[in-house]
Order: structure tokens, then C-alpha cells, then sequence
């Protein structure tokens, strides 16, 4: 008997776990949908009626719990620009006897704006009744995350965009002239040093070129026509030279011209010839004629080599304008003998380094809104036993072509720390002292050795890069360098900034201290609007990187003036003192130390 009852109790107890397990799972989907706040419907087809839990009536704010809801209370909920679409997608659901999924915004009692996302599969009933049972959910934020996200996206393109078109700019104003847009010199040596790699060149040949007449111009017409005078010049002479050459302006009125695979002299004369004569004629400037002309020095070889043109074009040049002006010279072996007398100077110079005849010659640079003495630049200068002091002019680029610049970097640095010493035993405040550096010496794998064997002070000395120095080309050990000559305290400076020298994608690699504007940049601020926004794109660029500006070249009290408007940082020139030796740079330094102290005495009186 105990055995029978407990046989026909076991499917009883089955089918009461069966479902209390069943009721369990209901709780626990209950509990998921609603911590997950997804609210579950169901629409009937045949009956048109619509089914909704109570998650469905907590997310539309309907206030009510009934399951059984018409089905205008959902598409009056939703938002006016959406409803079409959204019944469309429910509808073509039903055709289809498909899945439905749509996404759409409604609009709560309180006037509040969401984002739904439904969904839902098509089934048939027990009963034979087919039926959509589905679930729907708020993906508000999920929707404005993606905004934000896509608006981002935008404006990280755009700014990458503007970046790229930026440095692009960049990019063509470090090689290119503001005034004409031809190539600068820094794009002609990039173009001269890939010429012998290139074996289509039959032909080379170099015109250097300088304006006749153009000081005239400028002093009796003033700068605007003397820009005039710039930009017809470089218009006529791109017209004159094949596609294939080149035209560069490289100095105030000086151009060089670089032709490939022309046929012979003849047909290079011809080219000359025809450049010359486009010059000649007059340029209107407002109501005037304005007459220059052109003197032209040439160069050319039948081969591939670019190495000597452009120095023998420059002394052909100089040659035309010595006989004249307003004619044609080709390079010579009279000219080769005007290079002999150059190795002889370079010889000289040799001695010279030896005898201790290379000095420096110190020039006061000031706070540009204070005018106090905030440094000297000190510049090369030889005392030669025969023709008296000489200036850089004169012998810088023979020691840079025999190899000597390193030779005379370390001279100046010796002389200016036994000056600077000098100084400091006589009671001075020696400010800092800025030397020129060159390529050859920062090359010197023995350089920081012996700067640290000279025991230098931090911020006793600044370091000027002067030369052709493609910093954005240059390899990470020499930039490694420059970062271990900062490390022992001696700032780097690039000087003759937007001449062309200094490229400034190689500013922001290098990030120095300070740069200097050169000087022809300086020259016009005064009475020329577009050269004052030139000075004050290269403040604006320089003040991003947190470098210092110091504007050279300043020749009246005017251009200090303008330049420390535009936000230059100090300024040198003669406006406020020329270079001198260390003694005379005593007496200076100290007179105008003393007025300043008189002047903050006064105020503070």
C-alpha cells in the first residue's frame, strides 16, 4: 500500500516542480526585463489589439497598468517626424510575416523627446492566431553618445584637415618667397644638391641675376614700388626660361635661374639674352614708368655637376656689375683666378686663427618694452695685421668653403668666456652672450667634450645656428645633440628666421629658446602692412611653441616701436648700438646699465 501511494503520488510532485520551476523562470525573466528596463508587447493581427507589461506603460509615462492597450496610444506617442516610418516598418513587418525591428522618438506626457528601439518576431498561436511578441527599450542615450561621437569625428576631421592644410602653408612659406612666390633660396639648394643624382641631365646651367637700378627705385618711389618692380621681374623672367628650369629669388633683388638640357651655349645665350631683354622694359606703378634692368652672371657645364655653378655664376655677376651693370657675363679662368685669390685669403685666415687675430665684436640686445640689456650677440670679426678689422662679410664664407667655421666657432666661445670673466671680476652683471654655431661643429662628434671641459655656466652663453641647416631633414643624432648641448645649460637659438635658412618644420622639431627675425623681414614693418603680418604670423607661430622672439636689424626707433606692438620679445640692431669690442661693449654696457637704474629710481620716486 505505501509502495502504491508513493507510485501515484510521483507525477503529481513532477508536475508541482515542473511548475514552480516554470513560475521561478517567469520571476527571474520578470525581474531581467525589468532591471534591464525592457518592456514587452504583443499585437495581435487578426484582433488588432495590443498587449503591454508594465515596463511598456513606466517608459512611455502612460500612468496605467492595464495589459490591454488600442494601438493609437503607441503611435500617437510617437514623434510626428517619426510616425510614418515607423508604422511603415511595422507594416511592411506584417506583410512580410518577417522580423520587425525599427527605431524612433516619442514623446512623453511631459514633453520630454526619447529614443525607442523595438523589436519583435512573428509567431502563431495555439490557437492558430498570428501574432507579433515583442520588446522595446530606450536607447536615449545610446543615441546622443553616437551624436557627440559623430560630432567629434567631425571636428577631429576637420582640425586634422586644417592642421594638414596649416602645415602645407607652413611648408610653402619656409620654401618660397613671401613677395613673388618663387622658390627660396633654401628650395634652390634642395634643387641644386638633387641635381647630380639625376642622370636625364645633359646640360646644367646657372644665371645669377641681380635688379639694376633697384635702391633708385625703392629710395624714389618707396618700397611698394620696389615690390612692384619685385613681382614683374619674377613674372617676366618664369616666362623666359623653359618649363623645365627653375627661377628662385634669393636676396633683396637677387635671383638665380637654373636651366637643364638646353642644347648648347647658343641656344643658353639665346635664354640670357631673351631674360635680359624682358627686364628692360618699363613697369607701370600707379601713373609712373618705372625703368630697371637686370646684370646676369653665368655658369655651365656639360654634365651634371652643380657643386661650383652657383659660386661661379656669383662671380661672373659680380664681374657684369663691376664693368657697368645692365649687361651679360659668363664665368672665365680670369674669374678662376679671382677663386686662387680667395684660397689665398683662406690661407691667410689659417694664420690668422693661429695668431689669435679672430675676435669678437659684441652687439647690446634689449627688452623689447623695458629696453633693459638683456644679452650681447657676439659677432666674428678679424684684425688683420694689413688691411685692419674685416668684416664677416669678407671671410665667413671662404672658412665655411675650406672647412675653417668650426675653427672660428671655437675662437669666438674662448675669447667671449675670457671677456665674459672679465666682466664678472670687475663687478658687471654680464647678461647672456649669444655665439654663432655652425654645421661643421655641431658635427663634431668631440663637441660636447669640449664645451664641458670650457666649465660653461647655465645660461651664460646662447648658441645661434646660422647656417643652411635642414633641421626637418636632419637624422635624430644630430637632433640628440642639440638636446645634450641644452642639457648643460646653453639655450639654442635659430637666427635669420624666414630668410629661408631655417625651415620651420625644423622648429618645431629643434624647439629652441628663441629665434631671431632676420633682418629683411625687419626692414619694411614700418610702412607695409603685409610685411607687419608676416612678422606677426612668425610671433604667433613662435608664442605656440613657447619660443622667444628677438627681431635683428632694427634701424630706427620707429621699427622698435611696431616690432614690440607685434609681440617681439627683444631687439638688436643699430638703432641701438653697433658691434664693438669687449672694451667699448664695457663702457656701453655699463653706461646704459646705470640709466636704466636711473630711470626705475625715478619712477619708484
Amino acid at each position: 500500500m505505501q509502495a502504491s501511494k508513493a507510485g501515484t503520488a510521483l507525477p503529481e510532485n513532477k508536475a508541482t516542480r515542473s511548475e514552480h520551476e516554470f513560475q521561478d523562470l517567469l520571476r527571474r525573466l520578470e525581474l531581467a526585463l525589468d532591471a534591464s528596463r525592457i518592456g514587452v508587447w504583443e499585437h495581435s493581427i487578426e484582433q488588432g489589439g495590443i498587449l503591454w507589461d508594465a515596463q511598456m506603460h513606466r517608459l512611455y509615462e502612460t500612468g496605467e497598468t492595464c495589459r490591454l492597450v488600442p494601438a493609437s496610444l503607441w503611435s500617437n506617442a510617437i514623434h510626428p517626424d517619426d510616425r510614418e516610418r515607423a508604422e511603415r516598418d511595422f507594416e511592411q513587418a506584417i506583410a512580410m510575416r518577417g522580423a520587425y525591428n525599427s527605431q524612433f522618438r516619442i514623446v512623453l506626457p511631459s514633453g520630454e523627446i526619447r529614443h525607442m528601439r523595438s523589436r519583435a518576431h512573428f509567431y502563431v498561436d495555439a490557437e492558430g492566431e498570428p501574432s507579433f511578441i515583442g520588446a522595446e527599450w530606450d536607447v536615449t542615450a545610446d543615441v546622443v553618445l553616437n551624436a557627440e561621437l559623430a560630432r567629434q569625428k567631425v571636428v577631429a576631421e576637420a582640425r586634422a584637415l586644417a592642421l594638414e592644410e596649416s602645415n602645407a602653408r607652413i611648408e610653402h612659406v619656409a620654401d618660397h618667397d613671401y613677395l613673388t612666390g618663387l622658390p627660396n633660396r633654401r628650395l634652390l639648394d634642395k634643387r641644386l644638391a638633387e641635381l647630380p643624382a639625376d642622370k636625364s641631365i645633359t646640360t646644367l646651367g646657372v644665371l645669377h641675376l641681380d635688379l639694376d637700378q633697384f635702391k633708385q627705385i625703392n629710395d624714389s618711389h618707396g618700397h611698394a614700388a620696389g615690390d612692384a618692380v619685385l613681382r614683374a621681374a619674377a613674372l617676366r623672367i618664369t616666362a623666359a626660361i623653359p618649363a623645365n628650369g627653375m627661377v628662385a629669388r634669393v636676396g633683396g633683388d637677387e635671383f638665380v635661374i637654373v636651366l637643364v638640357n638646353f642644347t648648347d651655349l647658343a641656344e643658353l645665350k639665346l635664354i640670357t639674352e631673351d631674360v635680359q631683354r624682358r627686364l628692360r622694359k618699363k613697369i607701370r606703378f600707379g601713373q609712373e614708368m618705372l625703368q630697371s634692368g637686370a646684370s646676369l652672371g653665368v655658369s655651365w657645364s656639360g654634365d651634371r655637376r652643380a657643386r661650383n655653378l652657383l659660386a661661379e655664376s656669383d662671380l661672373a655677376l659680380y664681374q657684369a656689375k663691376k664693368l657697368g651693370r645692365n649687361r651679360v657675363e659668363f664665368f672665365t679662368r680670369q674669374l678662376q683666378e679671382d677663386l686662387r685669390s680667395k684660397r689665398r685669403l683662406a690661407e691667410e685666415l689659417k694664420l690668422g686663427l693661429e695668431r689669435g687675430e679672430i675676435l669678437p665684436y659684441y652687439q647690446v640686445q634689449l627688452h623689447a618694452r623695458t629696453r633693459e640689456v638683456i644679452g650681447f650677440e657676439a659677432l666674428a670679426r678679424w684684425k688683420h695685421p694689413e688691411k685692419g678689422v674685416l668684416a664677416p662679410g669678407v671671410f665667413l664664407k671662404i672658412a665655411d668653403e675650406h672647412g675653417l667655421a668650426a675653427e672660428i666657432d671655437a675662437a669666438i666661445l674662448k675669447r667671449v668666456l675670457e671677456d665674459r670673466l672679465f666682466w664678472l671680476l670687475h663687478g658687471l652683471a654680464v647678461p647672456r652672450i649669444a655665439v654663432n654655431i655652425s654645421a661643421s661643429r655641431l658635427a663634431d662628434p668631440a663637441l660636447l667634450d669640449k664645451l664641458r671641459r670650457l666649465d660653461i655656466p647655465p645660461g651664460a652663453i646662447v648658441f645661434e645656428l646660422v647656417e643652411t641647416i635642414f633641421l626637418d631633414d636632419s637624422d635624430e643624432k644630430l637632433l640628440d645633440h642639440i638636446g645634450d648641448i641644452k642639457q648643460m645649460g646653453i639655450d639654442i637659438e635659430i637666427d635669420d628666421f624666414g630668410s629661408g635658412h631655417a625651415s620651420l618644420i625644423g622648429l618645431v622639431k629643434l624647439r629652441p629658446k628663441r629665434l631671431k627675425i632676420d633682418r629683411q623681414l625687419v626692414n619694411e614693418v614700418v610702412t607695409s602692412a603685409e610685411q607687419r603680418r608676416v612678422v606677426g604670423s612668425i610671433v604667433e607661430i613662435a608664442k605656440a611653441l613657447d619660443v622667444e622672439v628677438i627681431a635683428e636689424g632694427i634701424e630706427t626707433e620707429a621699427h622698435a616701436v611696431v616690432l614690440a606692438q607685434l609681440g617681439c620679445d627683444g631687439l638688436q640692431g643699430y638703432a641701438f648700438g653697433y658691434p664693438a669690442p669687449a672694451v667699448e661693449t664695457d663702457c656701453l654696457f655699463s653706461s646704459m646699465t646705470r640709466r636704466v637704474e636711473k630711470q626705475k629710481t625715478a619712477m619708484g620716486s
